[in-house]
């Protein structure tokens, strides 16, 4: 019999021989998962014996992480903003990074909202969740990603106020909305090789780049977006590394006004905002 600190020592070895960058981390989060607690719970539990079957369970999944299959599809899940979503190899895992789009969607005001490339949803309807007036549209290209999406809309109580479609960007999209936003693909061709192979080989490279110099995705969505963004409404979306004068430019010749770019906690460039309105 091996107690819960034996444990988590062992995985937090294995995954450290194995190369994994946060190896004990890693380990307490599948622990925890493992044994159907909080991770907080486990130093104080360190002493007790780990059940067979969790022991067990933890172990296979401490292999399957050092052979670099992400946290979040072992466990299932991943948490975003206030909330768990869930997460599988067919939606981009949320990161951190991406809650500064949040933060800085509920300085606005906005009654209806279209996320594109929704994903997870995780955007949408952290929304939503927070700002209880407002309804919105959440689309994507992928119908695996979608079923995803309805998923987490389900187990937040969303389905009357968050609706959610098969579009690529605006092609089946009606109607205007105070706030479009998105955190779209816009890694480029040539990066792609230097991913971590979490990224590279377990999640959805649609998600993740659109080829060429990575900008495709935000030409399209520029190319659309007067049409559907009301007067005086925001457009809020997720750039890259070095991606905010590009971004921001493109957003200028799209006729927006006020386009910044806001930079995420660690004070990277993170999200270019602009509004409807006069140049």
């Amino acid at each position: 019999m091996t107690t819960i600190g034996a444990l988590l020592a062992e995985g937090t070895v294995r995954l450290a021989q194995a190369g994994i960058a946060s190896p004990r981390a890693d380990a307490r989060r599948l622990l925890a998962h493992a044994l159907g607690v909080a991770a907080g719970e486990l130093p104080v539990r360190a002493a007790e014996t780990a059940p067979p079957g969790a022991a067990a369970a933890f172990l296979t999944s401490v292999a399957a992480r050092a052979d670099h299959v992400p946290v979040s599809h072992l466990a299932g899940f991943r948490d975003f903003w206030a909330h768990r979503f869930v997460v599988t190899p067919d939606v981009l895992d949320p990161r951190p990074e991406t809650e500064t789009l949040v933060a800085a969607a509920l300085e606005l005001p906005f009654a209806r909202v279209l996320d594109l490339g929704t994903g997870s949803g995780c955007i949408l309807l952290s929304l939503l969740a927070d700002r209880p007036g407002a309804t919105g549209l959440g689309v994507d290209i992928s119908e695996a990603a979608l079923e995803v999406a309805a998923r987490n809309r389900a187990a937040l109580g969303l389905e009357g106020r968050a609706a959610l479609a098969r579009s690529d960007w605006f092609a089946a999209v009606e109607g205007r909305f105070d706030l479009i936003l998105s955190n779209p693909p816009y890694i480029a061709e040539a990066e792609w090789a230097r991913l971590a192979p979490e990224v590279r080989l377990h999640e959805p490279r649609i998600a993740l780049t659109p080829g060429g110099d990575g900008l495709g995705a935000y030409r399209a969505i520029f190319a659309g977006v007067g049409r559907h963004l009301a007067p005086g409404g925001a457009l809020l979306l997720e750039i890259g590394a070095g991606q905010g004068p590009a971004v921001a430019a493109m957003a200028a010749a799209a006729g927006l006004a006020a386009v910044s770019v806001l930079p995420d906690l660690d004070g990277r460039d993170r999200v270019v905002r602009a509004l409807a309105g006069l140049r």
